[in-house]
């Protein structure tokens, strides 16, 4: 058993720090987009005004989850009145809506243009527009509200449950505050930086772009030639809007590298930090980032899990300040030092657990699965990651898989029985195995399931397809479906997913897509 201890510390509240903040910087830009600016002086009124309207601790408050400055304003509204915000994507399935709503325990949604489906059901609080405080005066609110202790939730997201239904995660103020703080001193952020945000609204890893920016003077800058799919129109826009940082999932940076290499491009002078995390970084795509004009950026690895807050280990890969690493397509990258914030302990079986401030409360409304990842150990609280490390005699961790079944898609945590729940529950179905495949160079989901005797097996891929589509989000639907006549099982009679997509998988697919 190994332990570390971080420099702990209570950090300060993160809608105090935004407050300060705002009140230091009013007329600097706080979030761009598209050429229009939102002042620092006109954000903290908006969000102001918006707590306001949502009265003293109004709860968990769903919130339409798009690449907007609504959305953000949102967040920081329901943070500073005391509430809890639960982003919702509205492209989800209405039934993914009701479901994580349901088990947030939403009454009230922030109603900023984009709706949530309608059986919702819950009360509506209008976005304040920013001409209706054109002339008022600086937005302010009580020193301290009932919402704004540091075990008060700050926000509730979602992960991956066995049961076929959303897994709630709380996370406390106290937690967030305190990963963000070690984050701006990680990113090395300062009022001249500009900050792409790129990742979705409803995963944690848009609040390490949104909230270390905009609780340290930098500008946040949203653009739609972010997400066109198109690397020369993403290359022109970072170059446009004086991007100096980016935050990237380890898949997309894997395509622009390639793509950076193809044509013998680099990055624009601009960038100076690129963060990337959520999945393993390929040994042959750090060999030709290294073999690219890339000395100048910092490119950082990270590490973390929702229920530990954003990220709570980094290493820098290459670029300034780097140690002296040999990328030679072979050697795997590392997921880093904890941060300070960050209690380390490595049990006897090599799995990673988590403790210090940055511990999420739990899951709302199930204890058992509360009691099963958030342990005692010596003392103290701390989250079993359910990931294997080791320890490099730098004191660096490597990652060596995984102890349970979950796998990585898109960059995003999925159980595999949660998608053999719904596949199971179609009339046509009586078995189901669910696992990571890398297909075409990029992990996705493969499902194998045995039909019951009296479906037509012809079709029943593809009706299953569209039944998980009216359910789940996009990242729980398989990329492929195949009718088999069996499942493959262990020794011990457990049914064996990799067993699965071995026998039944084409030659060119490979077996276990990323599991970090």
């Amino acid at each position: 058993m190994s332990n570390s201890r971080g420099t702990l510390q209570v950090a300060p509240d993160l809608s105090d720090v935004f407050s300060e903040i705002a009140r230091r910087y009013p007329r600097r830009p706080a979030i761009v987009q598209q050429g229009h600016a939102l002042s620092y002086g006109r954000l903290h009124e908006l969000a102001n005004a918006l707590a306001t309207r949502l009265g003293d601790d109004p709860g968990t408050v769903a919130v339409p989850a798009a690449h907007s400055p609504e959305t953000v304003v949102a967040l920081l509204g329901v943070l500073a009145a005391g509430g809890a915000y639960c982003p919702v994507d509205p492209a989800f399935p209405a039934p993914r809506q009701e479901a994580m709503t349901t088990a947030a325990g939403s009454r009230t949604a922030v109603a900023t243009g984009t709706p949530l489906a309608p059986q919702l059901g819950l009360g509506s609080v209008e976005l304040p527009a920013p001409s209706e405080l054109l002339g008022a005066p600086p937005g302010t609110l009580p020193a301290r509200r009932a919402g704004t202790g540091p075990e008060r939730p700050a926000y509730i997201l979602f992960t991956s449950g066995s049961t076929g239904q959303p897994k709630s995660v709380v996370t406390p103020r106290r937690a967030v505050s305190a990963a963000v703080h070690s984050l701006r001193e990680l990113f090395g952020l300062t009022p001249d930086d500009r900050v792409l945000q790129f990742a979705s609204l409803n995963w944690d890893t848009c609040f390490e772009e949104i909230l270390p920016a905009l609780t340290t003077g930098a500008t946040l800058v949203l653009d739609p030639d972010a997400h066109r799919g198109s690397f020369p129109r993403f290359l022109r826009m970072v170059e446009r809007e004086r991007i100096t940082v980016l935050d990237l999932p380890t898949a997309f940076w894997h395509e622009l590298v390639l793509h950076l290499a193809e044509d013998r491009l680099t990055l624009p002078g601009c960038v100076r930090l690129l963060v990337i995390g959520g999945e393993a970084a390929a040994p042959a795509r750090l060999a030709d980032w290294s073999a690219l004009d890339t000395g100048r950026i910092r490119l950082v690895n990270t590490y973390g899990c929702t229920e530990t807050t954003l990220i709570t280990h980094a290493v820098d890969l290459s670029g300034p300040g780097a140690p002296g690493r040999s990328w030679d397509g072979t050697t795997r990258a590392p997921i880093g030092r904890a941060l300070p914030h960050v209690v380390e302990h490595i049990s006897e079986q090599g799995e990673l657990m988590i403790g210090g401030p940055a511990v999420a409360l739990g899951y709302l409304g199930l204890p058992e699965a509360t009691a099963a990842r958030f342990v005692t150990v010596d003392g103290e609280r701390r989250f079993r990651t359910g990931d294997r490390v080791r320890r490099a005699p730098d004191g660096v961790l490597t990652h060596e898989g995984r102890l349970d079944g979950e796998v990585k898609v898109r960059g995003i945590r999925v159980d595999p029985a949660e998608v053999e729940a719904h596949l199971t529950a179609h009339p046509d179905v009586t078995a189901a195995a669910v696992t990571a495949a890398t297909l075409a160079g990029r992990s996705a989901l493969v499902a194998y399931v045995v039909p019951r005797p009296h479906a037509t097996t012809a079709a029943l891929g593809a009706e299953l397809l569209a039944h998980l589509r009216e359910r789940v989000p996009g990242h729980l639907v398989p990329s492929r479906v195949t009718v088999v006549p069996r499942l493959v099982f262990t020794p011990s009679g457990k049914v064996d997913r990799a067993g699965c997509h071995r026998r039944y998988a084409t030659p060119h697919d490979q077996v276990g897509g990323d599991l970090r």
